[in-house]
């Protein structure tokens, strides 16, 4: 059977797409890479059923294997169950297989990114593909992941534009409501056309602490012609050049203090909005 011939001005049907990506992949020693990365294959596929949605079989176009993560598309209006119950099922995979893995193996910390565009078939081929992988390796998301391993957790997830208008402002994300998101600009360090806004989800870490870690990640020249800086307030989602810090009322960036013992002063006590408690020993 002969395929139809599509004409060039033919838009492709838009496909869901998630993209993974494990930290330090490259550093375990090789001896133990297909251990992890069979680990890695059972947590993914364990969320996906878990969200409801149907792992590719591995010669199926709709995955590629990365070495150290995946590509996975799906019918567009998967979308929203990437976001969310996906990223929940995930992070809680991720937690309990720290728990549970042997000393001698590493942790399994991802970068996640999700994008919806469209790809042509059956190839899947089209710029949403290299959006999602721009999106995977953004200055903007390693950032994140990193302040989400000095935090104790393991997963960053950066949505695009895109997608988070049809999933989480559209409502349709009933456990990550859109107070739980960053909005930032994504940009790779080697790719100075690319930047696109997306909105990164860090669980356990509200927008309010994640900002700070973003603040200091230098905008290129053009960007910041382009998009001064414009302060927010806290659980602002505005994306800008670079992050603004949490602002407290209009009195500019909100103070951080550390308190070693109980604090009584009402003054202080009564003007705290976030709270983040330290139990690691001294």
């Amino acid at each position: 059977m002969v395929s139809p011939v599509v004409p060039p001005s033919a838009v492709p049907p838009e496909q869901a797409l998630l993209a993974v990506d494990m930290q330090g992949y490259s550093r375990i020693p090789e001896a133990r890479m297909a251990s992890v990365r069979s680990d890695l294959d059972l947590v993914l596929t364990t969320v996906l059923v878990q969200s409801g949605l149907k792992p590719p079989r591995a010669d199926d176009p709709a995955f590629k294997d990365t070495g150290d993560g995946a590509i996975f598309v799906l019918p567009a209006g998967d979308v929203a169950l990437l976001v969310d119950p996906l990223l929940g099922h995930l992070h809680s995979a991720l937690t309990r297989y720290d728990r549970e893995r042997l000393a001698a193996s590493p942790p399994l910390r991802l970068r996640v990114a999700i994008h919806v565009g469209p790809l042509s078939q059956p190839d899947h081929r089209g710029d949403a593909i290299n959006d999602v992988c721009r999106l995977l390796n953004s200055t903007a998301l390693r950032t994140a992941l990193s302040a989400a391993r000095e935090h104790d957790g393991f997963l960053a997830a950066a949505v695009s534009d895109a997608a988070f208008r049809r999933t989480v402002r559209a409502g349709r994300t009933q456990e990550l409501p859109e107070n739980q998101f960053l909005a930032t600009t994504a940009r790779v360090q080697d790719k100075p056309d690319f930047a696109e806004p997306c909105h990164l989800y860090v669980p356990r870490l509200v927008p309010q602490l994640l900002a700070p870690y973003l603040s200091t990640i230098p905008s290129p020249p053009a960007a910041q012609a382009a998009d001064p800086v414009t302060a927010s307030e806290p659980g602002s989602t505005q994306p800008s050049g670079s992050v603004a810090a949490p602002v407290h009322a209009a009195h500019g960036p909100a103070p951080a203090f550390q308190f070693n013992g109980e604090m009584h002063d009402t003054t202080v006590a009564q003007d705290i909005q976030y709270l983040r408690i330290d139990r690691g020993g001294r």
